[in-house]
């Protein structure tokens, strides 16, 4: 499904700094309180709304202020949150009713089931144009709903009373725990957000926790703001940090001084830093499912052709980039799902090593699709914009691959277009690129979640990409096939095929990790492989 790039986004944990809040030349690297940290962060938030984000760290900034029915456990098991207990569930399989616990708001409200019904609909509500509308498919006449055809009061999904939600699917489906762990479906306490006029999520004072943390002192654009102890959370004699204090940096130079100043308790590394300190003591690389990919513009005249586009797919060393830009764990990904994301119910087989290598680095074929591409549009010299954000590796990224394929396409120019997140993803929902770099890291363990994201009106179908085939196969998964789990595994096979290799919507670029230098005092930080990135709920100093 979406997000963010979404969808999509995502993009890197890689530019996180943990950072404990004594002075810089403590060497011990922790206020002597031992209940604040610090963090910077590569990224900014582009909103604090489930409904409309679309990028990794506003899901992993709401993820730290908003609790849903379930969390994430250190194994990435879903585990009861706000659900009290496990739901009753149908014989049919397609009604769960979930009992709420005794929670609050942060402005004292009791959390209802209203909440998550409230949150839910204006997820699924055309009006919302919610980058994440196609996962409240999962309930009845989701599709119907979120496409105009139905009110969003059809939505599957009811408060029978303050404390008791129930919710109805249109077909049965097993991962729902893990799907209702993402952040499309965190609740929204609906007084308090109509309040806001339209101004929801747009700052630290126009958003509401329930979670550990409230945030504070973010203007909705600034690049700093805090995470403080939620004192009216359920849980709170659980969180053990009484604030997280958040810092934007663009150089992750910056990281390692303080690092090696003892003023960093935990410091991504990416590039030649992790390069420089894979052999340290404590160096640690922890490979995630998250991915680096091209999009391509179906709606423009070049990136249209298909002949093109296969040409950019094949046309960089893969290898080469992972290897010199990134060096810090990740490698090249030659198809949609990466290793150990998924296996097959009958063999245990992992998804990327039973699809096989889809679209790799190969120049011969290259130029043999980039000459019947010049040969179709007509045109024996093209040039094209390539769209990233404007982070560090992101402008080395590009910067590869305009040498890549000028090197190796003759006749092709590419200039490049470095924007704040922010702005690239607005530029890709309004369709004004040629191609674009970013990164997606998926909610939940299931295939699905990355297919879907590109039917018709997807949540991160930036290329605009629309196959009748494709929908109807991704459609068949949650119904027809829902009750067969291996004819389900080779329909997903065959849509990534058809995706990567017969369509090249986008091009697979990378399988990302998280390196870092951890000191020993800082425990409890989780750093997830895919959905939310990192979450301080259990964090402490020692």
């Amino acid at each position: 499904m979406k997000k963010k790039i979404g969808l999509i986004m995502a993009i890197m944990v890689i530019g996180m700094v943990l950072a404990a809040c004594g002075k810089g030349n403590d060497t011990k690297g922790a206020n002597s309180d031992n209940k604040a940290i610090k963090v910077t962060a590569q990224g900014q938030i582009a909103t604090l709304d489930s409904a409309l984000y679309s990028d990794v760290f506003s899901s992993d900034a709401i993820g730290q202020i908003v609790e849903g029915l379930y969390l994430v456990d250190d194994n990435n098991n879903a585990v009861l949150g706000l659900a009290e207990k496990a739901p009753e569930i149908s014989k049919d399989k397609k009604v769960y009713t979930y009992k709420i616990k005794d929670a609050k708001w942060a402005n004292g409200d009791k959390v209802t089931a209203n909440d998550f019904v409230f949150a839910f609909r204006k997820v699924a509500d055309p009006k919302t144009a919610s980058p994440s509308s196609n996962e409240t498919d999962v309930f009845k006449n989701g599709e119907d709903v979120r496409n105009g055809k139905k009110p969003v009061k059809d939505l599957g999904v009811k408060a029978i009373d303050d404390s008791t939600l129930q919710l109805t699917l249109e077909h049965p489906t097993p991962y729902l725990a893990k799907l209702l762990t993402g952040t499309p479906f965190l609740p929204q306490n609906e007084k308090f957000v109509k309040a806001q006029k339209g101004k929801y999520g747009t700052s630290s004072d126009t958003v509401l926790a329930n979670g550990p943390f409230v945030i504070k002192k973010w203007n909705g654009t600034g690049n700093s703001w805090e995470f403080d102890k939620n004192k009216t959370y359920y849980a709170k004699d659980d969180i053990k940090l009484n604030k997280v204090s958040v810092q934007v940096i663009k150089d992750i130079g910056a990281g390692v001084n303080l690092y090696q100043t003892k003023a960093a308790d935990y410091t991504g590394l990416v590039e030649n830093y992790a390069k420089k300190y894979r052999k340290d003591k404590d160096y640690h690389e922890t490979p995630k499912s998250l991915i680096g990919y091209l999009g391509f513009n179906f709606k423009r005249t070049n990136t249209g052709n298909v002949h093109l586009r296969k040409a950019l797919s094949m046309g960089f060393d893969k290898e080469g980039y992972t290897d010199t830009i990134l060096s810090d764990g990740s490698k090249p990904l030659n198809g949609y799902i990466p290793e150990g994301f998924a296996k097959d119910p009958k063999n245990n087989e992992d998804f990327r090593k039973e699809n096989g290598d889809l679209v790799t680095y190969d120049v011969k074929k290259a130029k043999a699709e980039w000459k019947q591409a010049k040969k179709e549009l007509g045109k024996n010299k093209l040039t094209i914009e390539l769209l990233a954000s404007d982070t560090e590796s992101s402008k080395q990224t590009v910067e590869f691959l305009q040498g890549e394929w000028e090197k190796n396409l003759p006749g092709l120019t590419v200039k490049v277009k470095n924007v704040p997140l922010k702005n690239r993803l607005q530029l890709n929902s309004a369709g004004d690129y040629d191609v674009f770099f970013g990164t997606w890291t998926p909610d939940y363990g299931d295939p699905i979640n990355f297919l879907d994201g590109y039917i018709t009106n997807g949540g991160i179908n930036f290329p605009k990409y629309s196959n009748k085939e494709y929908d109807k196969g991704v459609a068949e998964l949650d119904t027809k096939l829902a009750a067969d789990p291996e004819a389900r595994w080779q329909k997903m096979l065959a849509l990534e095929k058809q995706l990567v290799q017969k369509d090249a919507v986008f091009a697979p670029v990378y399988q990302g990790a998280t390196a870092y230098l951890l000191n020993s005092r800082v425990k409890g930080v989780q750093i997830f492989p895919f959905g939310r990135t990192v979450s301080y709920r259990n964090a402490y100093v020692k």
